[in-house]
């Protein structure tokens, strides 16, 4: 089995309350650098990149660069996904960092929390590590990322005052965005645009079969130890083992997680998560 990428949860800590997020039912926890390289070593096998986000934000971690130097240490490459907000805490230089590939700075967190700081304030420190980044020609990519279009178009005026900064920033001209993709902003930088969703619910009236990319493109590891099928189980409602007491190899060579592959082969979600989650609709064919 080989996998694109893994989600690791380095904590489940995020420090907002983003209303489009779920609400945190889950003790405050935060994987340990030994736990986190055993993680690693396991995962060999496996894939070659890693992503430091379920649902906690890794820049809480004061020690974040450790985290970096042991999955450079083993050659893997890192996806950080993250609100921005803590980003002025660090020295800006620690995100040219040779493990990362991808830095996502999910912008709609500003609009959905009562920030204690303006617009350009929250935007300063991602500009400045965009403008290091150009300087001195570091090959990673950073993504800003409005993950909240709708049909009522109800971010529009958010959305406007974002772009009135990357204009003015990046020296582009976006009045005739289409909301579509991604534009390019500066070499490696982009704008990217997605729908916004709604996070799967054990309680949800929902109901619908269908695929995933859930264990074929990826799967999840909790800051707890739990493994889950995908990036959205948050919760580990769909618990496939933990890596405190169970390997790698053991898991993902599980009954378990054989039936819930072999489901989405046949357009059938096993798991009454999945069942209930909307995201993988999208992946219907027309």
């Amino acid at each position: 089995m080989k996998f694109n990428k893994v989600y690791i949860e380095l904590t489940n800590i995020c420090g907002l309350s983003c209303s489009f997020c779920p609400v945190k039912n889950l003790p405050s926890q935060t994987m340990s650098l030994v736990f986190f390289e055993d993680i690693l070593v396991q995962l060999k096998p496996y894939t070659k990149e890693i992503v430091y986000h379920i649902f906690g934000d890794p820049l809480t971690l004061s020690n974040l660069e450790s985290y970096l130097d042991l999955s450079y240490k083993h050659n893997f490459k890192v996806h950080i996904t993250t609100t921005g907000y803590y980003l002025k805490n660090f020295d800006t230089s620690l995100f040219l960092h040779k493990a990362i590939k991808q830095i996502n700075f999910s912008l709609n967190s500003f609009n959905k929390n009562e920030m204690n700081r303006t617009l350009e304030e929250y935007l300063k420190p991602m500009f400045e590590l965009c403008k290091l980044k150009l300087e001195k020609k570091v090959h990673n990519f950073i993504n800003f990322r409005l993950w909240n279009i709708d049909n009522q178009n109800s971010e529009k005026n958010f959305n406007n005052q974002v772009f009135k900064h990357l204009e003015n920033f990046f020296n582009i001209d976006l009045s005739n965005t289409n909301y579509k993709d991604s534009i390019r902003l500066e070499n490696q930088i982009k704008l990217h645009f997605d729908k916004l969703f709604t996070w799967p619910n054990i309680n949800s009236t929902h109901f619908s079969q269908g695929s995933c990319h859930g264990l074929k493109s990826h799967f999840g590891i909790l800051s707890s130890g739990i493994v889950v099928p995908c990036c959205l189980d948050s919760e580990g409602k769909v618990n496939l083992g933990n890596l405190h007491n169970k390997s790698l190899n053991n898991i993902l060579s599980s009954l378990k997680v054989q039936n819930i592959i072999n489901g989405f082969k046949n357009n059938k979600a096993v798991e009454e998560l999945c069942q209930k989650c909307q995201y993988k609709d999208k992946f219907k064919k027309a």
